[in-house]
């Protein structure tokens, strides 16, 4: 079988690419023009671009590659819709029936779209299940009294957000919420809460209680790493089993060169804060 491979930017497109090809997998890869790395096209079986809202040319391309499947990885920019982007007539329709805007509702919508073309939009983990964050403490350092405490205030405050489709993200520090995630991302969330309080910042980023695998996974890498640094940032929790890590040793490496506690935190601890 062909799979197909929506591709946004950042390194998750390259590590789906890497596992499809582990896997004996052909991928029909749709980049989008103003996200994805153009260094995909490289290592792609076969590659399109598109820009955002050509919903109906990227069905079209993996109508063509016979793609019965497709997964969808690496983050676009959800301001980008708001940026004066045309969308083709296909994006017009389903955008003009949507009831809200949010993640769920606008990705829901385009696989829906996709499925009218008998193409399923599948797990976007499905080739590099083995990225997903374990349970418990990665790092050599455990949280401290302090941290644990901010964890778990942070896991009530962040499955809230998350429930509401809201963001990811909450920073914590003395057990009070200094700067919650919308649409900027996480990176650019710890960034303010860096300028708002550095220093002594727990970082909570936590899955949906209903995460629908397929889109909008949490990620974290090296750059979460680096920003909580600059940030004054000295813990992160994630979900465990829904959080992909990307560039482990190296991540966890620097996060064990600047005394960064990283801690896998379960469904189950997230819904008992709820």
């Amino acid at each position: 079988m062909k799979y197909g491979l929506i591709a946004g930017n950042g390194q998750f497109p390259f590590l789906v690419v890497e596992g499809a090809r582990k896997a004996g997998c052909e991928l029909a890869v749709v980049a989008i023009k103003e996200e994805t790395d153009p260094r995909l096209a490289e290592i792609a079986d076969s590659i399109t671009w598109v820009s955002i809202g050509q919903l109906g040319k990227m069905i079209s391309f993996f109508r063509s590659n016979g793609v019965e499947k497709a997964i969808m990885a690496g983050q676009v920019k959800h301001v980008q819709l708001f940026s004066g982007v045309i969308p083709d007539m296909r994006m017009v329709k389903m955008l003009w029936n949507l009831p809200r805007r949010n993640t769920d509702a606008l990705i829901g919508s385009i696989a829906d779209e996709m499925a009218k073309d008998g193409i399923e939009l599948i797990d976007s983990t499905f080739f590099v299940r083995d990225h997903l964050a374990t349970e418990g403490v990665l790092t050599r350092r455990k949280p401290s009294d302090l941290e644990q405490e901010n964890i778990d205030y942070g896991l009530h405050l962040a499955n809230e957000i998350a429930r509401l489709d809201l963001g990811q993200t909450i920073v914590v520090r003395s057990k009070a919420c200094v700067a919650i995630e919308a649409m900027e991302g996480t990176d650019a969330t710890i960034k303010r809460a860096g300028e708002l309080a550095n220093g002594k910042l727990t970082v909570v980023k936590v899955a949906k209680p209903d995460q629908d695998m397929r889109f909008d996974v949490p990620v974290v890498g090296t750059p979460t790493i680096r920003t909580m640094i600059e940030a004054g940032a000295t813990c992160l929790s994630v979900t465990t089993g829904r959080t992909l890590i990307f560039d482990r040793e190296e991540m966890l490496k620097l996060a064990n060169d600047h005394k960064i506690c990283i801690v896998g935190s379960t469904p189950g601890q997230i819904a008992e804060g709820s």
